[in-house]
């Protein structure tokens, strides 16, 4: 399929924006909200700085999702039996040269370091450190003989890095103090990026076996799977009040009002068995947990001062 010497068809714009999935941006932008809401804690903070800096990490979430269809489409991977939704798929079933998307992915990368400079004049070369460290996990995520999406890891480090390091940047951008203190008030963040993985990899089970993957998933089985699926979603509402309780208290007023909101979606989240057959449900319904909880969460830090923002 990856061989076949074809003419191609071209990358259109609707087909680059299905490869940067904008249904997984969630992932990107509520640690970003997080960490702009605890900045706005602790000073003043800059509303365009802010925007730039969601760009840049919507900007390496797309470059993430677009590197990890290029690589799972040369190895074969994917194919027309195993994707359902055609935007899903999108070098499967549009028949486009996949070095097309591979440049696309690249300049996702590209775009976010040219606005990165913005921030690097501003708060100094920690953020770029840290963005070099995420952008390297990025391609080490999908790339190589044993890409970490392969690997037990992909939940850690994509929890880490999406859900922890962008937070820990972000807040360093907006205040100019490099705390890791950050770190703890990420978890949640961190717990629900990796649930997203999670979520994805437990559904496709019996799909990455034969691909050579060994996911976490894979080595749990899908019962004890679940069991640890249950047990983080009971930690990230754990976590996420406790930190309430501690560094921001006042906003403790948030948290009934997050319980009641989100409790119908985690129950059908809790409910689902993770199976292929439930999988566009499952997806779904991480991706919508991720931003009731994160938009709560990030409320009740709000909740906890006075919000100052400048232009």
């Amino acid at each position: 399929m990856a061989g076949m010497n074809t003419s191609r068809n071209k990358l259109t714009p609707v087909m680059a924006l299905n490869l940067a999935a904008p249904h997984t941006w969630p992932a990107a932008i509520m640690p970003t909200l997080v960490a702009v809401s605890a900045a706005a804690s602790v000073t003043a903070i800059s509303a365009s700085m802010s925007i730039v800096l969601l760009c840049i990490v919507i900007l390496m979430q797309s470059a993430v999702n677009t590197f990890n269809d290029y690589y799972d489409y040369v190895k074969g991977t994917d194919s027309a039996e195993d994707n359902v939704d055609e935007s899903d798929a999108v070098l499967v079933y549009n028949n486009i040269d996949p070095k097309s998307a591979l440049r696309l992915a690249i300049g996702f990368l590209g775009v976010a370091f040219l606005l990165g400079i913005y921030a690097i004049v501003v708060a100094g070369f920690v953020p770029l450190v840290i963005a070099l460290i995420g952008a390297l996990f990025v391609v080490l995520y999908s790339a190589g003989k044993s890409p970490i999406s392969y690997l037990p890891l992909g939940e850690v480090v994509s929890g880490v890095v999406m859900g922890g390091l962008i937070p820990l940047a972000v807040y360093k951008v907006l205040t100019g103090i490099l705390d890791f203190r950050m770190l703890i008030v990420a978890l949640p963040t961190i717990i629900g990026v990796a649930l997203i993985m999670f979520t994805n990899n437990t559904c496709d089970l019996e799909r990455d076996i034969p691909a050579g993957r060994k996911t976490l998933p894979i080595l749990l089985g899908r019962e004890r799977s679940r069991s640890l699926y249950h047990a983080l979603l009971v930690l990230w509402v754990v976590l996420m009040i406790v930190n309430v309780a501690i560094w921001y208290t006042p906003g403790l007023v948030i948290v009934p009002f997050m319980l009641l909101a989100s409790y119908p979606i985690v129950k059908a989240l809790w409910g689902n068995p993770l199976t292929p057959e439930r999988r566009l449900q499952a997806m779904p319904q991480a991706l919508t947990v991720n931003v009731v909880f994160g938009t709560f969460y990030a409320a009740a830090l709000l909740a906890a001062s006075g919000v100052a923002v400048v232009l």
